[in-house]
């Protein structure tokens, strides 16, 4: 009268075992593991800043040896000489620096001037 089915015990091993007790074949995916390295982080060349400098403010070329350490650190870095592109990256970043100031200073000193002239 009971309708209910009846329970069935299944072996629910993955692989056989051969007479030793050791698997005797192996069922299913074999999982490779690959741990990549670390990317080592480049060094920046600042090219664009030195070309903005370049156009924009060259003060005694001050931004065209900006460029021209820019480009080199670019090389270098392609090369895969990093610590000569952290170098010359370093320079080109320091001659960026002064030449944006002295930028800076020239606007404010003609806005400076133009103001004190035309105020008498």
């Amino acid at each position: 009268m009971e309708n209910f089915p009846q329970s069935v015990g299944i072996n629910m091993q993955p692989y056989s075992r051969n007479g030793a007790g050791s698997p005797a074949t192996a069922f299913g995916p074999t999982i490779t593991s690959f741990v990549q390295p670390e990317p080592v982080p480049s060094p920046p060349d600042f090219v664009l800043w030195s070309f903005f400098n370049t156009l924009y403010g060259n003060f005694f070329c001050l931004g065209f040896v900006a460029l021209i350490f820019s480009i080199k650190a670019r090389d270098c870095k392609v090369l895969g000489d990093l610590e000569g592109a952290r170098q010359h990256g370093n320079r080109a970043k320091v001659l960026n620096i002064i030449c944006s100031l002295l930028l800076v200073l020239s606007v404010v000193a003609v806005i400076v001037i133009v103001i004190i002239a035309t105020t008498r």
